[in-house]
């Protein structure tokens, strides 16, 4: 769950509607691999153990809803371990850049986005050292098994995370007023829900996405509240923009 403040609320944006969002960038691309199609599915389902924790989101102590880097770490393990055993299910490869991703969100997208981090991660970093060896281990054996190599597996992650980064640019900041430096990519306003981006990397000479979010009164939840209530709420389904510069 994404949460931005709005001032007098709260703009909540579920994971699995961000990563519709993020999938919708991975469409919209121009230069595509050899595996897209499988990119396209890891990018639309690397959110999916979100899911679950998504059924019934936290507040925290103040009655705050509890935002994705917020949560603990130890649930989070939990579901992503799940997502990746349910994505690569249905197509291995797919399954295999979600390891990679779940992974590289304990590695900085391993070295790439330095911000990056689970504020709780260091209560349990046994866990989350556990986790990422688990998944690292077999990341080698699981692509040369598909026939892919590593420049391949490597190059598909960077475009996941392009995707993914560029979806929460719209999930967490005023693109309005705000500009970003996206892994090799620079955003810069041009309106609400509109950015311009060099170099521009999309089929469409403008291309047009949909956000899905959630508008919440920002007031002190209690756990059962905000459990019912963000559900009840109406989500609101807002269009997005990306233009050359």
């Amino acid at each position: 769950m994404i949460v931005r403040d709005l001032g007098d609320a709260w703009q909540v944006v579920l994971q699995t509607d961000h990563a519709d969002l993020a999938a919708g960038f991975a469409r919209a691309w121009a230069d595509r691999g050899p595996r897209h199609e499988s990119l396209t599915l890891a990018t639309e389902r690397h959110d999916d153990g979100w899911a679950v924790w998504e059924a019934s989101p936290q507040v925290d102590a103040a009655g705050t809803p509890v935002s994705f880097l917020e949560v603990d770490v130890t649930a989070h393990l939990a579901f992503y371990r799940a997502c990746i055993a349910a994505v690569t299910d249905e197509d291995p490869y797919a399954g295999l850049l979600v390891s990679m991703h779940g992974a590289g969100i304990y590695r900085q997208r391993y070295g790439s986005d330095l911000g990056l981090t689970l504020s709780r991660a260091g209560d349990v970093q046994e866990l989350v050292d556990a986790f990422v060896a688990e998944q690292e281990r077999s990341h080698a054996g699981r692509a040369s098994a598909m026939g892919v190599d590593d420049e391949r597996r490597w190059a598909d992650y960077r475009l996941l995370q392009v995707y993914d980064r560029l979806a929460l640019h719209f999930c967490m900041r005023d693109v309005a007023s705000q500009g970003a430096e996206l892994e090799g990519y620079r955003l810069e306003p041009a309106g609400e829900w509109h950015v311009r981006i060099d170099p521009y990397p999309f089929v469409a000479e403008t291309t047009h996405l949909t956000l899905v979010r959630r508008v919440v009164p920002k007031r002190a939840w209690t756990q059962d509240e905000f459990r019912h209530g963000l559900h009840e709420l109406a989500p609101e389904s807002l269009e997005v923009v990306v233009a050359p510069a």
